[in-house]
């Protein structure tokens, strides 16, 4: 059983799937500059590295390469208007995630989350679906000078809860998240639903894969 001092959680693919508000604002977009909609199952293949990202990867309808310059300044002002009114209109808890929450908060664990979404989206979507008040740190995409996968944000959550990372646990569902995990030198769980560009997770080879929360008691000690 793994007894972590602190546990950081991801956000978008871990805790909530975001996928239907941020395809609501990608396919807006699109319209508004007179393109075609991309539609849900593409942008579910997508998201995972920030919206700018998504916001290129709409504008060319694929996972790789970049648009034409001028074409994303035009859209990124025009996604972040409608994601700041559609953050959480559409997006949900997955199953588990209360009750996993509750595991742990019951347990004694320290909890933060650590994401690569910026804190003007962040921080309403984890008040809106009631769950905030559960994390004693939010480090949102812009919140220090790098994201995941590189380390920063993870140090800096364990500095924060003054834990050493070998006490500590991250739980994701991308490779950038066993990227962060593993150059931090937390201990790393995912999730098997989350955004992974079509990818299984297995491969990326964190220490667990669980299907919902709800299985961190088997993975967890009772107590912190």
């Amino acid at each position: 059983m793994l007894r972590p001092k602190m546990i950081l959680i991801d956000v978008d693919g871990t805790l909530v799937d975001s996928v239907p508000d941020l395809a609501f604002c990608v396919d807006a977009m699109m319209e508004r500059l007179g393109r075609p909609p991309r539609g849900e199952e593409a942008v579910r293949n997508w998201v995972g590295n920030g919206v700018e990202r998504l916001v290129r990867r709409a504008l060319i309808g694929q996972l790789d390469g970049e648009p034409d310059e001028a074409d994303f300044e035009a859209a990124l002002p025009i996604f972040l208007e409608l994601y700041a009114e559609n953050t959480s209109k559409r997006s949900v808890l997955y199953p588990g995630v209360i009750e996993g929450i509750a595991f742990m908060k019951g347990a004694g664990y320290q909890l933060g989350c650590v994401t690569n979404k910026a804190a003007q989206f962040t921080e309403p979507l984890l008040r809106d679906l009631g769950i905030r008040e559960n994390f004693g740190l939010v480090v949102s995409g812009d919140t220090l000078p790098k994201k995941k996968p590189d380390p920063m944000p993870l140090l800096h959550a364990a500095k924060h809860f003054g834990v050493e990372p070998a006490d500590a646990l991250m739980i994701g569902d991308s490779v950038s998240d066993v990227k962060a995990a593993r150059a931090a030198g937390f201990g790393i769980i995912c999730m098997s639903y989350g955004y992974n560009h079509g990818q299984d997770i297995r491969e990326a080879k964190p220490n667990a894969v669980i299907d919902s929360m709800v299985e961190l008691k088997g993975l967890l000690a009772a107590e912190a």
